[in-house]
């Protein structure tokens, strides 16, 4: 990669100024590529230019004035970036928000950031957002991308926009001025609002090309929501940057069929997707014939041994020479499944199971695991390449210091992080401190080569009634090593033991209930004894490397899943532990019954 492909902050200025200095350098090398009427399509950055000009045309004839915010609650899409690369050549500054959120979270966010303008796109979410329209008497216009009926304060996008419009010159701009503010969809409380700069975001971007190289021949599949920091930062703003191509995903539910149809070559994603393909695989193994499992984790040994031995920690093996069989007949088909082209997968917003990471390393992908807050534009470390301990977090990116403070809380200091909190100075000064030391709230520690390893998080750590303190994902992230549980909760504060909440694997629980003699479908079956009795047993072998009193005496089996619909998990993918706690309450206590 050429230094002149790469534009770097000083070059850009701000996230609009990225933005234009990257069409002028390539103007017709595609920019995007989308799903519309049944085909893929593209866009070169000039048609983006096009498209940012019909949409700075018609926000201008709103008289706003700068500063003003204005939200964006859309899937991701060419629109997407249009709308705001246009609202920041105005001043403005952009929320995005959740297409999946609940309404009245909305209505919370549009009200405290007094945004002007909201940008959507269906009829659905339009009837979501008419519950509380007498709540956000502040937006003076609705925007829909489709075909609505106008409305007093809605207009559909057809209407609002020019056919045509020459871009106009941007309104001065410091790097250091407000760019956006994105609320965290937080497992707890009501969101705050985080205050990114352009440089916040520009130098965390430009900062992690130092740990995985990229080009304008790279090809990204964007999948992750754009309102998540993560994708906007590195799925967005750094693909302008270097000048590559990003294709949209249609949905989570046609993402395999997305990535073998346009086989990119980098992949940002959150655990919860590396865990489906994983589950994926688990179920078909336990079907298969043993010769295929063996063949399987012959393949993952053998190809750890050679990940280490190539990262300089491991010996050669005469096991290698297997290798070209193992990867024609295990490693290639499985990542042909993800379109056969990633040369790095990239893996933040949560931890990502040690023994997940060591499956895709050994078929042969490079899983480069990260760190970072929304509060930090968010990347704070991040493993090189050639450096890469996928057990940890990485080590902190060019220009930003970390160190441990009490409690070996994580805390963070650099040109990444934010601004404040949007209305609330009280929560900024009790995360930022006056030599501008952010506290991350997770507690870590830092080994002799500088790689930080997450081992929890202050708020997260459960104190039983014996005063014994517990990591409570820890613990979950070795239960699911086992392929029957696809989400598990551990709960106990303040309870003489732990008990987990566990959701079943239905293929898995399928073919346990059987082989206990009952019938997987009788509600009865997930109370059962018998049934908890060996539940418990699983557990318990995954939990050997814990102490003593770190044990879980009773288990609840449940068949739904935890989801973003049914407001068990964040639009991050993030376990709500206390709506999961509130929702099961009940059941929670028949645990403790008697005890």
């Amino acid at each position: 990669m050429l230094a002149d492909d790469v534009i770097s902050p000083e070059q850009a200025g701000t996230l609009h100024g990225l933005f234009l200095e990257r069409v002028r350098r390539t103007p017709d090398k595609i920019a995007y590529r989308y799903f519309m009427q049944n085909a893929w399509r593209e866009l070169c950055w000039l048609e983006m230019q096009a498209e940012v000009a019909r949409w700075q045309g018609a926000l201008a004839g709103l008289a706003l004035q700068r500063g003003d915010r204005v939200a964006i609650m859309l899937r991701n899409c060419p629109v997407w970036i249009a709308f705001d690369q246009a609202a920041m050549s105005l001043g403005l500054v952009t929320v995005p928000l959740y297409t999946v959120d609940r309404p009245d979270n909305v209505a919370y966010i549009v009200n405290d950031a007094d945004v002007k303008v909201l940008l959507f796109e269906t009829a659905e979410q339009w009837q979501a957002l008419r519950t509380v329209r007498d709540r956000m008497s502040g937006v003076v216009r609705f925007i829909s991308i489709d075909s609505l009926r106008s409305e007093p304060r809605l207009t559909p996008m057809a209407e609002f926009l020019p056919r045509v419009a020459q871009l106009l010159p941007a309104i001065s701009c410091r790097t250091d001025e407000l760019a956006s503010i994105i609320y965290t969809s937080g497992t707890t409380g009501k969101p705050k609002g985080v205050m990114l700069s352009h440089a916040n975001m520009l130098t965390n971007a430009h900062a992690c090309l130092d740990t995985f190289a990229v080009s304008g021949d790279d090809l990204f599949l964007s999948f992750l929501p754009l309102s998540h920091t993560f994708e906007r930062t590195l799925g967005y703003y750094l693909t302008v940057m270097t000048g590559s191509t990003v294709a949209f995903a249609r949905s989570i539910q046609l993402l395999s069929e997305d990535l073998q149809n346009i086989r990119p070559t980098l992949l940002i994603s959150v655990p919860r997707i590396y865990e489906r393909v994983y589950g994926a695989i688990r179920t078909r193994l336990e079907e298969g014939l043993p010769l295929k499992r063996k063949l399987f984790y012959l393949a993952v040994e053998v190809g750890w041994a050679r990940f280490e031995h190539q990262q300089g920690r491991g010996a050669w093996k005469p096991s290698f020479l297997l290798w070209p069989l193992l990867q024609k007949l295990v490693a290639q088909k499985i990542l042909d499944k993800l379109g056969g082209r990633l040369r790095v997968a990239l893996s933040g917003g949560a931890a990502l199971s040690p023994e997940i990471s060591r499956v895709f390393v050994g078929l042969g992908l490079p899983i480069v695991q990260g760190y970072g807050l929304t509060e930090t534009s968010p990347v704070i470390t991040g493993n090189h390449l050639d450096n890469n301990y996928p057990d940890s977090v990485g080590q902190p990116i060019r220009d930003v210091e970390v160190r441990l403070g009490e409690q070996n809380v994580l805390l963070v200091k650099g040109p990444n992080v934010m601004l404040g909190y949007w209305n609330n100075p009280d929560a900024t000064r009790a995360t930022i401190d006056a030599d501008g030391w952010l506290n991350t709230g997770d507690v870590a520690h830092i080994s002799g080569t500088g790689h930080v390893y997450i081992t929890g998080r202050i708020k997260e750590i459960i104190v039983m009634s014996n005063g014994e303190k517990i990591p409570p994902n820890d613990m979950e992230l070795a239960i699911l090593h086992d392929p029957l549980f696809d989400q598990v909760m551990i709960f106990g504060e303040a309870r003489p033991y732990l008990v987990a909440l566990a959701v079943l694997n239905p293929e898995v629980w399928l073919h346990f209930a059987r082989e206990v003699g009952i019938r997987s479908d009788m509600p009865e079956a997930l109370t059962d004894s018998r049934i908890e009795a060996k539940v418990l047993r699983r557990i318990a072998r995954n939990l050997r490397g814990f102490p003593g009193y770190a044990r879980v005496n009773r288990v609840l089996l449940l068949r739904e899943s935890w989801n973003i619909e049914n407001g068990l998990m964040t639009p991050t993918l993030k376990l709500k532990r206390d709506e999961v706690g509130q929702r099961f309450e009940a059941q929670i206590k028949q645990l403790y019954q008697g005890h």
